[in-house]
């Protein structure tokens, strides 16, 4: 069981960040990115019109953040210094990361972008206003494949999001209002990991628990990013379920389609077509396959039943400090202008959500499981039963 990364995670990533640095021509690497800098240091943070500015040189970490964050920084042993400005809009962040890099001798730095992301209402100047800056994506190539100790954390996740999916499924009945189930499900799936971790679970526990387990319910199903509707449930109702767990800031995805009573023969029908993609789509999972061919597996078989219109997204995508992250499960992958030349590939490391789904008219079809790349295949990391038989809710 792992609730926490290793201190050697983040040695092993700063060193391969220095190592891309000495192969520039810059003085240092820059991120505004939260899950970047998150990734690199350990220090997590909510992204808001505030930025926060890491800087990494060969032999110094610094960073940039606004008072209200000093105190969480100051004691992450990674990090040299901290600079901060008072606040947004009155402060000045992006000139004082330009004091800060002019302090620690940098005239240019390589970026993930030209400044803070405007979120939140944030504008301001961009960074080369100051220094010169040229662009990389270093982190989020790194984070493609994940490390045996981040693929433990994601295990752990999908335990967690098993049992509140658990509840899920026993608190539902007739008559029961969808986001109070939920609610109930999740709180009751927090308390049991909070409870049974203890104090070897992270610090980043926020008001709403570490679960979530929920669905949307009747008609809404047909959308596949439907809401909660206002509808206590009745008997006949499909249901698509959603369970997860943070652990240390990684995630896992464990969706089902339920049914409240017994499904109807159409019902019955489209959920064993849903179970057959999910299903080859697994099959083709692995290292060395294409990432193309998977969604495609799944595409000839929807034009075989001839269901391609009941089909509105890809297989799927990658998953882990994100909920959604590239590689993603699309055809059109080998063709995207951004994958560079040998990542048409899965790799062992690569952990993906796979959900196909059929959307009719009236109802939503999708499971979801986690599934990583092994060095000679695959390992599935969500557990609960995807038959037909086990997700039928009979009270």
């Amino acid at each position: 069981m792992a609730t926490r990364l290793p201190d050697s995670e983040f040695d092993d990533r700063l060193e391969a960040v220095r190592d891309r640095l000495a192969e520039t021509d810059a003085d240092a690497g820059v991120w505004f990115g939260a899950t970047s800098i998150e990734y690199l240091t350990g220090f997590h943070h909510v992204q808001t019109e505030r930025p926060v500015v890491l800087a990494l040189t060969q032999d110094r970490i610094e960073i940039v953040v606004p008072r209200l964050e000093v105190e969480r920084v100051e004691p992450n042993p990674r990090i040299d210094a901290v600079h901060h400005y008072f606040d947004y809009p009155g402060g000045a962040p992006i000139e004082t990361a330009a004091e800060m890099l002019d302090g620690m001798g940098v005239e240019s730095v390589i970026a993930d972008a030209d400044g803070a992301p405007g979120v939140m209402g944030y504008e301001g100047p961009a960074l080369s206003e100051f220094v010169d800056v040229t662009d990389q994506s270093w982190v989020d190539r790194m984070r493609w494949e994940k490390t045996a100790a981040e693929i433990e954390l994601i295990r752990e996740s999908a335990k967690w999001a098993n049992l509140g999916h658990r509840y899920l499924a026993d608190y539902t009945e007739p008559g029961e209002h969808p986001a109070t189930v939920s609610q109930r499900a999740s709180t009751d799936a927090s308390r049991a990991m909070l409870d049974t971790l203890g104090d070897t679970y992270s610090v980043r526990v926020r008001g709403d628990g570490p679960v979530h387990a929920g669905y949307i319910s009747g008609h809404e199903t047909a959308l596949p990013h439907g809401h909660t509707p206002n509808e206590r449930l009745s008997e006949g109702d499909v249901l698509i379920t959603g369970a997860s767990a943070n652990v240390d800031g990684y995630f896992s995805e464990l969706e089902r389609t339920m049914f409240v009573g017994e499904p109807s023969d159409e019902q019955e029908h489209y959920f064993e077509l849903m179970l057959e993609a999910q299903s080859l789509a697994i099959d083709a999972l692995g290292p060395g396959v294409s990432i193309a061919h998977v969604d495609q597996v799944v595409w000839d078989y929807f034009e075989e039943q001839g269901i391609t219109e009941y089909a509105q997204h890809h297989v799927g995508h990658n998953i882990g400090m994100g909920g959604h992250e590239p590689p993603y499960l699309d055809r059109g992958w080998d063709d995207y202008e951004y994958v560079a030349d040998g990542d048409e590939v899965m790799r062992e490391g690569h952990v993906y959500t796979i959900e196909p789904g059929i959307y009719t008219e009236e109802f939503g079809y999708r499971h979801s499981d986690t599934v990583a790349v092994t060095a000679d295949g695959t390992e599935t990391l969500t557990h609960f039963p995807r038959d037909l038989e086990a997700n039928v809710i009979r009270h």
